[in-house]
């Protein structure tokens, strides 16, 4: 970041009113809302912009001088960054459930960090079970042994009169290489925010204190070293089983015993939260290049010892411990899944019982995960079986039973979930009506009857605001839901079809059954190329990554301390940059106004947290559209509680106003829901910070105008003269103060 000097017109005793953009926001121009803009800090990732001298209207509310930080770019910037994110969604959700641990004692949240940290490594085993699935089980072993699939297919059929063993040998080339582009993903992002890591300005006494100031490249390289460790023993674990196949000679023991060894330790590493977390580098990280050079040379020799085997063993059917191993995986991650939601859900105070976000987006992640792989094997092997071949040689390419039983156990949690949203919505919606209409009858309490229509409208809206609090309970629903789904799957084990138990067991027909999977596979199908889709138009389209680009931007918020293969953590260089640019400004002798919109003012939080000694005397926050207390606090109450507001608060001498609506489904109060003219529900300065906004401002058509004032919800409002009041308040507290 360069630290520009003020344009010219500017006093030393302005008050700078610096605006910081919501997830996915929109141009600088827009954020200002002023037609011409110039940068004057910063660069096209992450920069700050003010309106260009010479123009009219270059002033904000109360003359304070226009700022906006815009840093919608970091997160989905290039092409390559946001297609990567979608490709990387489940490891993403997986680092933010780790973050998402309750308030405990510090053995129990630890116990929830190592959880965290190996169900992330059981990911990444996925991951390559996966991509060998395709190579090795379905074209390696079944394909290249039937001769009405290798018809046709000159890119198979020269290896198809080979030794199995070469062609294993020579198709475990395709997972290596797809442990090497996660591993080249995962570390090239490391030097995208290197210049903007700063040593930690203030301790405070709470967590969300690291968030930006987390030196996560210790962390980060150990992770990683341990996860690409990990998947290069995955493999060779794939690759020992199908060679022996019951006839394990001393070398392929030996080489076992070195890979089992090899997930040991990382399994127990990522589990040594006193060694992989230390902030300066040490002996760990010696230890951890020696496990992933390691496991490197053993895939090597391993490579090696099944090309050189001459033995043409029979092929019927899969890879022999394939199926298996997938289905201990899914049985594993179940178990985990458990354990993760009884240390989170029973530890003990208030918040901590309602923690559930570790399950819900433990439970999700590797759901997606566990969908996605099933997917790709599924539609490789309908892909391979496409042929005019026989039945039985089609039959021969198709998916391991695991996979199958996960398709169903998808399709089954995705409409099963869908129902008891349905069900949640119609049951709560006279209760969230009649507390709408409530809400309206003490807004507008003289509405005339011509009024009517719109009246019911924005009933609507709001009904449909308040069922953000019903989001809770369906999550978990789900994530229970995904849980008994990959626990099924485990019954592929045992070679059983899933139409063929279902109908023997439960007198489902086998019909529906196939059915099932078969939709199942498209919707997945379907979820994965809306995905792709929604990549490419976020990066192409501002409008549309306003909307999709949500997800990114709040997963991507948090460093990655679970998954190293996961998204960057743009908070690295958002909020030092941040924390720079407003000492800059007070070291100036200006004031500075923080205004916040929606994810922006978990931004400022972070931020203000991390101000150093002094420059928050002359700093005021303007919050509105802010998830802090309704989101936040649920879902990561180890990182941003009460208490953590509170902190905010008395950083900035509890000169914070926060400006919530009913119709708004994302941001809420901080302290208080009280409304006009009602006493506050808390004591003291934080009785003071949330003014409550009525939307829409009237339901009847102002005189002048043919339509009625619109409804705003969660949209920024700087155009609403209660924010312009807002912000002329503050700044003559600033100046006073000054």
């Amino acid at each position: 970041m360069s630290d520009a000097p003020a344009p010219p017109g500017g006093r030393p005793d302005d008050v700078v009113e610096l605006r910081v953009h919501g997830a996915s926001g929109a141009s600088a121009e827009q954020v200002l809302d002023r037609p011409n803009v110039r940068q004057v800090a910063g660069d096209h990732s992450g920069g700050f912009y003010r309106p260009r001298p010479g123009y009219p209207d270059t002033t904000g509310p109360g003359g304070v001088v226009l700022e906006a930080y815009r840093w919608s770019e970091l997160p989905s910037g290039t092409a390559v960054r946001t297609l990567s994110l979608v490709f990387l969604l489940p490891f993403m959700l997986c680092n933010v459930a780790l973050w998402m641990r309750p308030v405990s004692s510090d053995r129990r949240a630890a116990t929830v960090k190592g959880l965290c940290r190996v169900l992330a490594l059981t990911l990444t085993a996925l991951y390559v079970l996966a991509v060998a699935g395709v190579a090795l089980d379905l074209i390696a072993w079944k394909c290249m042994a039937a001769p009405q699939c290798l018809a046709g297919r000159s890119w198979l059929s020269w290896l198809g009169g080979r030794p199995v063993g070469l062609r294993l040998a020579v198709l475990a080339l395709v997972p290596a290489a797809a442990i090497g582009l996660v591993w080249w993903l995962g570390a090239r992002p490391e030097r995208m925010f290197a210049s903007f890591r700063t040593p930690p300005t203030v301790a405070g006494p709470h967590q969300l204190t690291a968030v930006g100031q987390w030196d996560q490249a210790p962390l980060v390289g150990r992770l990683r070293a341990i996860h690409v460790a990990a998947a290069f023993a995955t493999l060779d674990a794939v690759l020992l089983t199908a060679h022996a196949d019951g006839r394990a000679s001393p070398a392929t023991l030996t080489l076992g015993i070195l890979t089992g060894a090899v997930l040991v330790a990382c399994v127990v590493l990522v589990c040594a939260h006193p060694l992989i977390d230390q902030p300066a580098a040490g002996p760990i990280d010696r230890m951890t290049r020696i496990l992933r050079t390691l496991a490197c040379v053993l895939t090597v020799v391993v490579l090696a010892m099944v090309a050189a085997d001459p033995a043409r063993p029979s092929v019927d059917g899969g890879l022999p411990g394939y199926g298996v191993s997938v289905a201990r995986l899914f049985l594993a991650q179940t178990c985990l899944l458990i354990v993760v939601w009884g240390v989170a859900r029973w530890a003990p105070g208030r918040v901590g019982r309602r923690a559930s976000g570790p399950l819900v987006f433990g439970a999700v992640a590797t759901g997606l995960a566990v969908a996605f792989s099933a997917e790709l094997v599924y539609r490789v092997a309908d892909l391979l079986a496409s042929g005019d071949g026989p039945a039985g040689d089609r039959m021969a390419t198709g998916p391991p039973l695991t996979y199958k039983w996960t398709i169903f156990g998808f399709f089954v949690a995705v409409v099963t979930a869908a129902a008891v949203a349905a069900v949640v919505a119609v049951v709560s919606r006279p209760a969230r009506h009649r507390a709408a209409a409530a809400a309206l009858a003490r807004d507008f309490p003289d509405a005339p009857p011509e009024a009517g229509p719109r009246l019911r409208q924005v009933e609507k809206v709001i009904a449909r605001a308040r069922f953000t609090e019903r989001l809770a309970p369906l999550a978990l629903t789900y994530a229970w839901l995904a849980g008994f789904g990959m626990a099924t799957s485990a019954i592929g084990m045992f070679a059983v079809n899933p139409g063929e138990a279902l109908d023997r067991s439960l007198g489902i027909p086998a019909g529906l059954v196939n059915f099932g999977i078969h939709f199942g596979s498209w919707v997945i199908a379907a979820l994965v190329l809306g995905l792709v889709l929604g990549g490419i138009f976020a990066y192409r389209t501002a409008e549309f990554r306003r909307y999709v680009g949500v997800l990114w931007d709040l997963g991507t918020f948090w460093p990655r301390a679970a998954h190293p293969f996961g998204p960057p953590c743009y908070a690295e260089r958002t909020v030092p940059e941040l924390s720079r640019r407003i000492a800059w400004l007070t070291g100036q002798g200006h004031a500075v106004l923080l205004t916040g919109h929606s994810h922006g003012s978990v931004l400022l939080a972070a931020t203000v947290l991390q101000l150093p000694p002094g420059a928050g005397d002359r700093v005021a926050l303007l919050t509105y559209g802010s998830p802090l207390r309704r989101l936040y606090s649920r879902w990561f109450p180890a990182y941003v509680g009460e208490e953590v507001l509170r902190e905010v608060g008395e950083r900035v001498g509890w000169r914070w106003i926060n400006l919530w609506r009913d119709t708004d489904p994302i941001g809420g109060w901080m302290f208080s829901p009280h409304r006009p003219g009602e006493p506050p529900t808390v004591y003291g300065p934080a009785g003071t910070v949330d003014r409550r906004l009525r939307d829409p401002s009237d339901v009847v058509v102002p005189p002048g105008n043919s339509v009625p004032p619109p409804i705003v919800g969660h949209w920024p409002g700087e155009f609403d003269p209660r924010f312009a009041k807002a912000v002329r308040e503050l700044a003559d507290r600033l100046r006073r103060t000054a």
